[in-house]
């Protein structure tokens, strides 16, 4: 007996809040919190661009309307990951 080829991921990612401090998704069973002052281009973005995100891959997510590009990583370890190069 041979296994069915596996089909696409379905996982997806969802953001389940937008407040004045910042942007929560909803990946992998757990809740991600997105301050502004860590991911500012989510700001003042038009909450139907920030609704807006797909995810490629395990790790990868876009929003395509805010040319913004964030792995799982760079979420979790936003420190690892300055916005200005010292």
């Amino acid at each position: 007996m041979k296994s069915a080829t596996n089909g696409a991921n379905i996982s997806s990612v969802e953001v389940t809040n937008i407040s004045a401090h910042g942007i929560w998704l909803w990946l992998d069973g757990k809740e991600h919190f997105l301050p502004y002052r860590e991911f500012p281009w989510f700001k003042n973005a038009k909450v139907a661009d920030i609704l807006n995100v797909e995810r490629f891959g395990d790790h990868h997510l876009h929003w395509p309307a805010l040319d913004v590009d964030l792995t799982l990583d760079m979420i979790e370890n936003s420190r690892a990951y300055p916005l200005i190069y010292k």
